[in-house]
């Protein structure tokens, strides 16, 4: 189901709870709500939806991935640059990092540890911050 976007900075600003089997259904309204805005935005944490849970979702080319609880355990080459968010007005300056390391887990629960760079590396680093409760 495609969910409207949250713009509430103060319910943005809460960090997320654990993401658990439970939340399936909020993982599949994550992905058609990214799917029914991909001509504007490239990834969406589940408090833009307006759930409170540790759930990203990341374009990568041809296919939208889920991931949850997602954590940062690596990162490298720090650089500045600008990002939007369909939650917010306008870009802001940011830091990121050119390479990352993520554990995760998939729609099924299975662990999962994955390196990134580039662009896709960018996308999950901003969701994340949004479970963080980190807004540019």
């Amino acid at each position: 189901m495609v969910r409207p976007i949250m713009r509430d900075i103060f319910f943005l600003r809460q960090k997320a709870q654990p993401a658990t089997k439970e939340d399936k259904q909020i993982v599949q309204d994550l992905l058609d709500t990214l799917k029914a805005n991909e001509a504007g935005c490239v990834g969406m944490a589940a408090n833009m939806i307006g759930v409170n849970k540790r759930i990203i979702a990341v374009n990568m080319g041809f296919i939208n991935v889920a991931m949850l609880n997602p954590v940062i355990v690596k990162k490298s080459r720090a650089y500045e640059t600008e990002e939007g968010c369909l939650s917010l007005d306008g870009v802001r300056k940011t830091t990121r990092y050119e390479n990352i390391e993520v554990e995760f887990q998939d729609i099924s629960f299975h662990k999962q540890r994955q390196k990134y760079s580039g662009w896709t590396a960018q996308i999950i680093q901003h969701e994340i911050d949004h479970c963080d409760g980190i807004i540019i």
